[in-house]
């Protein structure tokens, strides 16, 4: 039985002829020693058939396919074309076992360690057995089909890429640097003029605000709408207003106030850049990692992300990593000096952790954590973006709270995720049904502009008068014959009357 070795190359598909040559090809070791030499592999196999492939496209399209394992219908064709229409006088042999599986209905099939070690050869010499073909054009070929194939391979969704989420979050903690060495140095320098506004206005922003309001004390003509505003608070503002008239303050210069108010005006924007940015981040995150963000929070959430270089990577990490992720210095330490390891690293910041007692401190961490870890897989692998299971995680950690301080024993965790599941399946339900209203008003709405519709309704309309009108006639007819039998016993009982009088 004759045996036939399909190759696909970056450049096309290439069909082999495998010779029976008992001095070469006995037995798997002596194949393998006989593909280091082009000469011996001459002797193994020879080229049957070559079709190259249209254009770079129509690679693409083809290396797709035998990655799926089907076969397209220009590789059956070939096939076809070249192969003995006898399938009982030969065998095709094939790498991949999905792809033949797909090829076995049509074809005799093959692959075996044999067949992978043949393949392997005609692989390294396969530009010496195809003699029309360059090596540099096979090489261009493979380069291109390269980067296209993992190009088209490494198309995500653009909605759940985690890389904005890395950038806000490192943005937001510079803004926050910025934001408050610029208000400091706002405070220095407009305290000189009204330093009893530091101890009034507490907040930044507000300050800032207020110091463009007010400007120069002796200028300012008492807009209390404008300071209200500014403050956030009337009874703040009357203070403001009544500190304004007793202020021990030096006088400033206007040249002087001009670039107070320019730097103050630069603070408030970098405020409300960072208010901007926050309001991405937490839709971002609802996109991206809806659950992990449910259970900890968008920012924590988002610094577990930017640490750990993705979300792919903090879900690859086990919980005790999770745990400690950002106090690695302290960790280190701790493993050099033999000390105590830390308990916590970002989660630290979790509200979660404040609240438990400094006992359980630790306890919580380690349970947050796991918690964290199986949020951080659902987002990554899961299709469907829900903060479902990230809410049933955050009452579990709720749950352990309370069983830390009170002693009431928690739901497991089982329990837990078959209720999730349960509401995730009613969920996607009603998506369906939706999708299904939405279809159906969609089709009515094309049918409705065409004027097929309205017949339809009324026709529909005139069935259910039909059905409710019987009803009403039935009571009528029961009605008429409970009159006539009435008015038959009436006239008969006077009768009876009168000859009992007579």
């Amino acid at each position: 039985m004759t045996t036939y070795l399909l190759y696909e190359s970056a450049a096309g598909y290439a069909l082999f002829l495998k010779k029976e040559f008992e001095e070469t090809a006995e037995t798997e070791e002596e194949v393998q020693n006989s593909l280091l030499d082009p000469k011996k592999v001459s002797k193994i196999v020879s080229l049957h058939a070559w079709t190259p492939f249209r254009d770079a496209e129509d690679a693409l399209n083809q290396a797709n396919s035998v990655a799926a394992g089907t076969a397209t219908e220009e590789l059956v064709n070939f096939l076809e074309m070249n192969l003995p229409k006898k399938k009982k006088s030969y065998q095709l042999g094939v790498y991949d076992p999905e792809l033949g599986k797909a090829l076995a209905e049509q074809f005799p099939i093959a692959h075996g360690q044999s067949v992978k070690e043949l393949l392997r050869g005609c692989r390294l010499h396969f530009n010496r057995l195809v003699k029309d073909l360059n090596e540099n054009d096979l090489d261009k070929a493979r380069l291109g089909l390269g980067h296209a194939f993992s190009r088209a391979r490494m198309q995500l969704d653009p909605n759940r890429q985690d890389k904005p989420i890395m950038n806000t979050i490192a943005l937001l903690d510079n803004l926050d640097k910025n934001i408050n060495t610029f208000a400091m140095r706002v405070r220095e320098w407009y305290a000189w003029h009204f330093p009893e506004l530091t101890k009034i206005v507490t907040d930044n922003i507000a300050y800032a605000k207020v110091s463009r309001v007010v400007r120069v004390r002796d200028n300012f003509e008492g807009d209390k709408e404008a300071l209200t505003e500014a403050c956030g608070s009337e009874d703040v503002a009357d203070e403001i207003l009544k500190a304004l008239k007793m202020s021990m303050g030096q006088d400033i210069v206007e040249m002087d106030m001009k670039n107070i108010d320019h730097f103050a005006s630069e603070v408030i924007k970098l405020a409300d850049m960072r208010k901007t940015l926050h309001e991405y981040l937490k839709a971002k995150m609802d996109l991206v990692a809806p659950n992990l963000a449910a259970l900890i929070g968008e920012i924590i959430g988002a610094r577990l992300i930017s640490h750990a270089g993705s979300l792919t990577n903090l879900a690859k990490y086990p919980a005790s990593t999770v745990q400690i992720l950002g106090a690695e210095k302290a960790l280190f330490r701790a493993i050099k000096t033999k000390g105590n390891t830390p308990k916590y690293g970002l989660i630290f910041h979790s509200t979660f952790i404040g609240r438990a007692q400094q006992k359980n401190k630790g306890r919580i961490s380690r349970y947050l954590a796991n918690k964290c870890s199986l949020a951080s897989r659902i987002d990554c692998f899961s299709d469907e973006a829900t903060t479902i299971f990230g809410e049933k995680l955050k009452d579990q950690v709720e749950e352990r709270l309370t069983f830390l301080s009170e002693g009431t024993t928690p739901r497991k965790n089982l329990e837990v995720m078959q209720e999730a599941i349960k509401e995730v399946t009613k969920l996607r339900k009603k998506r369906a049904k939706k999708a299904k209203a939405a279809a159906a008003a969609a089709a009515t709405g094309e049918e409705v502009e065409e004027g097929a519709v309205k017949p339809r309704k009324r026709v529909a309309e005139v069935a259910e008068e039909e059905e409710e009108t019987p009803p009403p006639k039935k009571k009528k007819k029961r009605a008429q014959e409970a009159e006539e039998d009435a008015a038959e016993a009436a006239p008969a009982t006077p009768k009876r009357k009168k000859k009992a009088a007579a």
